[in-house]
């Protein structure tokens, strides 16, 4: 089964649109495909019923991507400050056992981080520590513009805590720049962690303006899939 954690170093539509893509490519492949989102903060009320953004963005780009959500909260603070406002207590043996009951159902599964692997969920709970309880390996989800420190740290965190890390995604890359820290992260990055970039995505004004085909058109373009799953898809060699 192909099963990753994505994560990043924030809440971002970058990671929305990452997620997004490799979900509706990897259907579009012939595998059946679902989108876990153990926590979502920022949920929005649409005809009286509370969503998920993250996982309305997914539907919108391919219908028949099943998703879930254990904890949808309106606040966009960390999940624990979300949930406390709400007189919520996130609990990790819910978000295991809800994990536990679907993602054996697909090909292809993908559960979806919230801050950052330091994010706090619960007490004396982060978010790497829900990592390790589904026993998950990490693609991270990284800007370009984050700060070279940040990236390096994040990586070695999850390293040093022996999560294994799938490799990770650029996004928000420019088409052109001069900036020396961009054009050489890829090398830096794979230099200081051992960790592989996979893949990279354009800079995009608007997400919601690309339809399904370009989506999956800058997957297949931009994202090694076989280095990121570690197995031969038959289909991107027909």
């Amino acid at each position: 089964m192909l099963d990753i954690f994505i994560t990043g170093s924030e809440s971002s539509l970058g990671k929305r649109l990452v997620m997004a893509g490799l979900a509706a490519t990897m259907q579009s492949l012939g595998y059946s495909t679902g989108v876990y989102l153990p926590i979502q903060t920022g949920a929005v009320e649409n005809n009286g019923y509370i969503e998920a953004p993250d996982l309305v963005y997914v539907k919108s780009v391919d219908k028949n991507i099943k998703t879930y959500c254990s904890y949808l909260l309106r606040e966009y603070d960390v999940p624990l400050l979300a949930a406390a406002k709400e007189h919520i207590k996130i609990e990790k043996d819910v978000i295991l056992e809800d994990y536990k009951s679907i993602h054996n159902e697909f090909d292809c599964f993908f559960t979806i981080g919230t801050k950052g692997l330091a994010t706090p969920i619960g007490n004396s709970f982060l978010e790497i520590d829900l990592v390790k309880l589904l026993e998950l390996p990490i693609l991270f989800v990284i800007s370009p513009y984050t700060p070279i420190n940040d990236i390096l740290v994040m990586i070695n965190h999850a390293i040093v805590q022996k999560v294994k890390i799938s490799g990770i995604i650029l996004y928000d890359c420019p088409y052109k720049t001069d900036d020396e820290n961009i054009k050489n992260l890829p090398k830096l990055i794979e230099k200081y962690t051992n960790t592989s970039v996979v893949g990279a995505f354009p800079k995009i004004e608007n997400i919601y303006s690309l339809t399904p085909g370009d989506l999956i058109s800058y997957v297949l373009s931009g994202v090694n899939l076989e280095r990121l799953f570690n197995v031969k898809i038959a289909k991107l060699h027909n």
